[in-house]
């Protein structure tokens, strides 16, 4: 079963990855765990992985006016993973466009 989703590339997740190279974002499944989230990452990239942080995200409600009224709605929960890898690994998620 895949456990990602799909690789966190924003502003924020690409200061961190050059503050500190080895690191990379994640969207991950909710019910995924660290063991397994680590595993998919090593086998998919072919890198070494030796920590993974996990955050989970609350869904925020969102409302804004239109000329048809009050739009009321709710952004998605989401589960995040940033991964560590062993010092030289790296990962390029543009080698497939």
């Amino acid at each position: 079963m895949a456990f990602i989703i799909k690789p966190l590339v924003t502003e924020k997740m690409t200061k961190i990855t050059d503050k500190q190279p080895n690191r990379y974002g994640f969207i991950v499944r909710p019910e995924a765990n660290k063991l397994q989230i680590k595993s998919e990452v090593e086998s998919q990239y072919n890198v070494t992985v030796e920590d993974v942080n996990t955050m989970r995200y609350a869904g925020k409600r969102s409302a804004r006016y239109t000329k048809a009224g009050l739009v009321k709605g709710q952004k998605i929960a989401f589960k995040k993973a940033i991964v560590t890898l062993k010092e030289g690994d790296t990962i390029d998620f543009y080698s497939n466009i």
